[in-house]
């Protein structure tokens, strides 16, 4: 047992290349720089690699989790290694403990184990180590707390210690960790149960621990360690405050809520010298405070009744708080978690009256919201240091707490209150700050910002900016007799030049076509400055001008508007992306790609005149680059964008010769296993071998076919979804292929796998009706009754209405392939019976009819039209078999013909909008290319004209058989059906 662990940790050891943690092997999240795939020394990445292929055997063989917290315990090892370990175990937690459905993956004794000796081993841990640990614990927690681990709360109250801080503040971690997942949750009998079963347990520990952390602190007061120490103790209280009372009130907090807002008052108040010093970052104090602002303002959002009487002494006690920290960097959060509060006051009417007076107003403009708008040293020192991150913290919309954000918001919140009297307030001092700006550019700089923060309404979107404005301000005037002159003069400071672009990007919904008309080419000059900070401000503004749509629904700037200047515009884009070919410094700007996308998909198929060739070698080097080194989620996303909008529009020039070109680089992604890319570049082949009018595959596409159907790719949940599309898309170009070298089965087996998964029976319906629609009905025989034995079993299973609309639609597609295709209605009729004598009936009362019925995509919709009509002239069993069937058949076609689908052909006109970034968990799912979207697809794209189709269809059908369908019509069918049904006869 001992060598065993010994080879583990040397394992463990030979793959601490520090930069080579990757999520899934010993890493953390995909967002983080790796190191280039291909380095400096070959030897070393190639025993990185085996040591990571030889933990990666190791993972396979029993009680592996144990092995790894045996080496994390054991205080002999390297700290390191222990580190490694641990990473190792919460890596293999997340991979490992459960599966989708929620059952456990490893054996019950090894899950039993874990949960005995995790917390104790957590707590008792080095910081690094408790970080990890503390994670693997909330991984848990998410599948087994409270019902399947309802021991825990009693283990961690029983953990808690009156004298050992260490300890108290390790179960305290723990215990916040699992109930910070309650906050962004809405109600639900099942949530309520959790929180009453905590704080059953945890409920008046909790309150005594509030008085045992106060009674520490006060004994300690001299004691700069024991000090820290118990500060933090009373942070993590706090934040477990907020934890317990996110969803609602608890009894226990209800009843003990006088003396916890008496302590909470206490130390917002609270100062002692130990923290008197010059630190750059925030103490325990400070965190501390921050914490205690985020409880004032949830119990001042959510609980006025109980808390409105304590709201006047804590306005006070915060104003204090503000009046007294300075500028340094290590009040920011602090300042920021009171600016909320102050906020979530002026949100509750009646306490927001205490603001209602113009000098108190006047106070609060000068006293905190001036000091927090103004700029500091701090951020001119960002801006020219860290342009990228000042950017960032800048843009409106950003998740970065900033002391600009918040004393913004405070400031609308009191305008949407008191609107006259803060405008008159505010535009005091802008007017002062305007005329010191002429010869003071910072007091200028303050004097913008408070007019974008009094002018604005209302949300500011990320995609729209500012779309509601404060009455009493003219955003037009305000800009041309303050602004425009920074906008176009060559000398202006930076940060005033950004001032007048950023101005620009937030009113752009505010300005008409021909306002625009005379600031786009300025903002497009402003790319070719020399500072980060103005050229990416300038292509942030000119993507967002290119996204704005008129009410119509069309871009305010067409093709046509922008195909002047188009070539130079991308040129200059990419150059300076490209200025520095260090993979992690050339993805570093975002705002950039993002640019080069939005022209690129205004452009369209434009793009061929003005240098298509040329943006094509640039995304492929970019691609070559970066793939050593993913480092940046929103770069690459906007990147592939960007060569899904040039593959969609542009992939029909022979001369790109795009498929070809695209090949080499994709190729090595895959080969490289650049997991972040595959999910995207399976998107972008996919997209390729539906635009290729070809019916046969691409000569080197056909070795990926061995690639899709290898298992290890599928592991991947990000993957799925591509996958599925791409084998939807191979399918019907590789069937010959596929028949000849015996490989339906494996591409089966794919989607019996993804029917069983929740998340993924969408995707495995995508790949059968591929299969269904490339081989005729006597290839699929031999499948055909396991294939719907799979589907009807699941159908027992308390399915989803996606899920029965799937069956339903994959029901009509096989009715409607009757004839050539060998299959029709008699044909899934046969193969059912075959599995259980009489089970068509109900599934087609209680399935089919009604699902059909409530089809909503026209695509779906006339689907089901070609195969009722199909099922009216070709089904034997429905003509003696079913002939009540028949009937409802034809009732449910005439309801889908009172409004005949109209399927919309082609696809490429419509307008193509990115995802939202900010939404997207990069590196935890699957992310889609709306560039490369798939349309729904049109699977009989001759019958254009559905309602004149079946009156044709019907008519010869009747012909063909004798008048069987016009005797079916007299015997089957009621007087208002034959009504109904007889101009389609006639």
């Amino acid at each position: 047992m001992a060598s065993a662990l010994e080879h583990l940790a040397k394992l463990l050891n030979d793959t601490l290349d520090a930069q080579q943690h990757r999520k899934g092997k010993l890493g953390s999240s995909a967002a983080h720089a790796k190191q280039p795939r291909h380095g400096l020394n070959p030897r070393t990445d190639e025993s990185v690699a085996a040591a990571e292929n030889a933990l990666k055997e190791e993972s396979k063989k029993p009680n592996y989790s144990l092995s790894l917290l045996t080496i994390v315990s054991t205080a002999a090892q390297p700290l390191k290694t222990r580190l490694a370990a641990a990473l190792a175990f919460k890596n293999f937690i997340r991979l490992n403990y459960v599966d989708e459905e929620g059952n456990y993956k490893l054996p019950l004794e090894e899950v039993q184990t874990i949960k005995k000796e995790l917390v104790g081993l957590m707590i008792s841990s080095p910081p690094t180590i408790q970080t990890q640990l503390g994670e693997a614990i909330s991984i848990i927690a998410d599948s087994d707390f409270w019902e399947r681990w309802d021991t825990l709360t009693k283990d961690l109250v029983d953990r808690l210690s009156n004298t050992d801080y260490k300890v108290t503040n390790g179960v305290l971690e723990v215990a916040h960790s699992i109930f910070v997942r309650w906050r962004p949750l809405f109600q639900s009998n099942e949530l309520n149960r959790e929180v009453l079963h905590v704080v059953g347990t945890f409920g008046e520990p909790f309150i005594q621990m509030l008085s045992i952390a106060d009674q520490q602190i006060e004994a300690n007061k001299d004691n700069a360690d024991a000090l820290k120490g118990w500060l933090d103790t009373m942070s993590l209280l706090a934040r477990i405050l907020y934890d317990l009372s996110c969803q609602d009130i608890p009894p226990v907090i209800e009843t003990h809520l006088q003396p916890i807002t008496v302590l909470l008052h206490k130390y917002m108040s609270y100062t002692n010298p130990i923290f008197d010093g010059e630190e750059d970052e925030a103490t325990p104090l400070e965190t501390l405070k921050s914490d205690i602002c985020d409880a004032l303002q949830l119990f001042t959002n959510k609980y006025d009744d109980d808390f409105g009487q304590y709201v006047q002494e804590f306005t006070n006690n915060v104003w204090n708080v503000l009046s007294s920290v300075g500028p340094e960097k290590r009040y920011d959060i602090l300042t920021c978690k009171a600016l909320q509060f102050l906020t979530a006051v002026a949100s509750v009417r009646r306490h927001a009256e205490i603001f209602n007076k113009e000098q108190i107003l006047g106070t609060i403009v000068e006293k905190v919201i001036l000091p927090n708008v103004a700029l500091r040293e701090s951020d001119i020192e960002m801006f020219e240091d860290e342009p990228i991150e000042f950017i960032r913290r800048d843009l409106e919309g950003s998740d970065t707490d900033s002391r600009r954000r918040a004393a913004t918001d405070f400031l609308r919140k009191l305008l949407e209150n008191f609107e006259v009297l803060v405008t008159q307030v505010v535009f005091g001092y802008i007017n002062h700050y305007l005329a010191a700006g002429k010869t003071d550019w910072k007091a200028k700089d303050t004097a913008v910002y408070l007019f974008l923060a009094v002018a604005a309404k209302g949300a500011v979107t990320a995609a729209h900016g500012v779309k509601t404005v404060n009455s009493y301000v003219n955003v037009v005037d305000f800009f041309e007799q303050n602004i425009a002159a920074d906008l176009l003069s060559e000398n202006t400071e930076p940060i005033a030049k950004v001032d007048a672009i950023k101005y620009l990007y937030t009113f752009r919904s505010q300005l008409n076509k021909a306002q625009w008309a005379s600031a786009i080419q300025p903002l497009i000059q402003n790319l070719a400055s020399s500072n980060y900070v103005v050229y990416t401000y300038a292509a942030i503004a000119v993507e967002r001008v290119l996204f704005l749509t008129d009410e119509q629904g069309q871009n305010l700037y067409p093709r046509s508007d922008i195909q002047p200047y188009a070539k130079d515009l991308l040129e200059h884009l990419f150059a300076l992306v490209e200025k520095d070919t260090s993979a992690a410094k050339l993805q570093e700007n975002e705002f950039l790609m993002r640019c080069i996308m939005r022209v690129l998909i205004v452009m369209k198929e434009g793009v061929l005149e003005c240098g298509a060739e040329g943006v094509l070698n640039h995304l492929i080097n970019i691609t070559n680059v970066i793939k050593e080194n993913p480092s940046n989620p929103r770069f690459y996303y906007y990147h592939f964008e960007a060569i899904g909008a040039l593959v969609r529009f542009c992939s029909s020039s022979p001369k790109l010769d795009m498929l070809p070109r695209l090949w080499v680089p994709f190729a090595a992604i895959l080969s490289e296993d650049v997991s972040e890319f595959i999910p995207f570049v399976f998107q972008i082949f996919s997209l390729l071998l539906e635009l290729n009018s070809s019916s046969q595959v691409p000569g080197d596409f056909k070795m990926l076919i061995e690639v899709v159907l290898a298992p290890g790719p599928w592991e991947t949940r990000g993957n799925v979804p591509p996958l599925s599309r791409f084998i939807a898309a191979i399918i019907p170009k590789a069937a010959e292929e596929i028949k000849a070298e015996k490989k339906l089965e494996p591409f089966l087996a794919i989607f019996q796998r993804l029917l069983a998964g929740k998340k993924t029976d969408q995707n495995a319906f995508d790949i059968l009706e591929a299969i269904i629609g490339a081989f005729p009905g006597d290839v699929l025989d031999p499948y055909f009754g396991t294939i719907l034995t799979l589907i009807f079993t699941k159908l027992q299973t308390s399915p989803t209405d996606s899920y029965k609309s799937r069956v339903a639609r994959l029901y009509h597609f096989v009715s409607a392939r009757a004839g050539e295709a060998k299959m029709g209605a008699d044909y899934f009729i046969t193969h059912a019976e075959a599995i259980q004598q009489n089970v068509f009936t109900p599934f087609y009362l209680t399935v089919i009819l009604p699902t059909t019925g409530q089809f909503a995509r026209p695509v779906d919709r006339k689907l089901g039209v070609i195969s009722y009509t199909k099922t009216l002239c070709e089904s034997k069993q429905f003509a003696e078999r079913y002939q009540k069937g028949w009937g409802f058949t034809c009732n449910s076609l005439l309801d889908l013909l009172k409004n005949p689908p109209r399927v919309a052909a082609g696809v490429g006109d419509e307008i193509v909008n990115e995802a939202d970034v900010d939404d997207i968990g990069f590196g935890v799912g699957f992310t889609p290319l709306n560039t490369c979207k798939r349309g729904a697809r049109d699977d009989f794209p001759e019958i254009v004209a559905v309602d004149k189709w079946v009156g044709q269809y019907l008519k010869e059908a009747n012909q063909r058989h004798g008048g069987a369908v016009a005797s079916f019509v007299e015997q089957r069918l009621s007087p208002e059906a034959k009504a109904a049904l007889a101009p389609y006869l006639a």
